[in-house]
């Protein structure tokens, strides 16, 4: 199976960029969004043999998550209470035979880290319901998890340092997270490999001189390790400041 995660920021302008020829070249068994900024009704996505599935945030314009997949799932669930942000539509969990599948979109704890707090309570409630999830049957979570875990993960390090997404409490919160039996699997497969970004600026040149951080991520559960096949990042699809990332596993 292949998943593909993708933050397309805003997924009608993401559409006029090549979206849907993207999509349909990468062919995954699920497909997931985030941050898809419109309402029911503001797009028609024609998705020959893809279930949708939408969670859009109340602030027009704003947030929200989607999963396309082939195979329906057993169940669907909108947010984790007051997980979701404020119905900002930030969580789909779908649940199938063999796994769950939860792609989030974390909240960003701004310049200023004035949401820190926040994200930080945020980042606990998430875990707890991951380890919940697990408890059942293995977990795949994956979105624009707003944080670059280590150093190799953003190329100015120095001067990154505390910065929204590069502070310690949200680096340690991903350093807890995967101490409790779950696996980075693009470092999994990529342990030293270096300039690996999902997210560049949208200031001139930035992309063209690969200044990113990692922020986008396929976290797994340590029981799904054997099925594990490859994890990649696909950086030369443009439509978006951040780029897909995909994960193919044996399910």
């Amino acid at each position: 199976m292949k998943l593909v995660s993708w933050n397309v920021n805003g997924l009608r302008a993401c559409v006029s960029k090549g979206f849907l020829e993207y999509f349909e070249t990468v062919d995954a068994g699920i497909f997931c969004v985030q941050e898809i900024k419109l309402q029911e009704g503001q797009i028609d996505l024609q998705l020959d043999g893809y279930h949708q599935y939408w969670n859009y945030a109340l602030k027009k314009g704003y947030s929200g998550t989607a999963v396309f997949t082939k195979e329906k799932p057993l169940t669907v669930k909108y947010g984790v209470g007051d997980l979701d942000a404020q119905e900002e539509g930030r969580i789909l969990t779908l649940e199938f035979a063999q796994f769950y599948l939860v792609n989030v979109y974390t909240p960003n704890s701004q310049r200023d880290l004035a949401r820190l707090p926040f994200r930080l309570e945020w980042e606990n409630d998430m875990r707890d319901y991951l380890k919940k999830l697990n408890d059942m049957k293995p977990v795949i979570l994956c979105g624009d998890l707003n944080v670059a875990h280590q150093e190799i993960d953003v190329r100015n390090v120095k001067s990154n340092i505390g910065n929204s997404g590069f502070t310690s409490e949200e680096r340690g919160k991903m350093t807890e997270l995967l101490g409790e039996g779950f696996i980075d699997t693009y470092r999994y497969f990529n342990p030293n490999l270096e300039g690996a970004y999902t997210w560049w600026s949208y200031m001139s040149k930035v992309r063209e001189r690969n200044i990113g951080w990692r922020i986008d991520y396929f976290i797994a559960s340590k029981q799904l390790e054997s099925l594990l096949k490859d994890a990649t990042i696909h950086p030369h699809i443009l439509g978006s400041d951040h780029c897909p990332i995909v994960l193919e596993i044996d399910l």
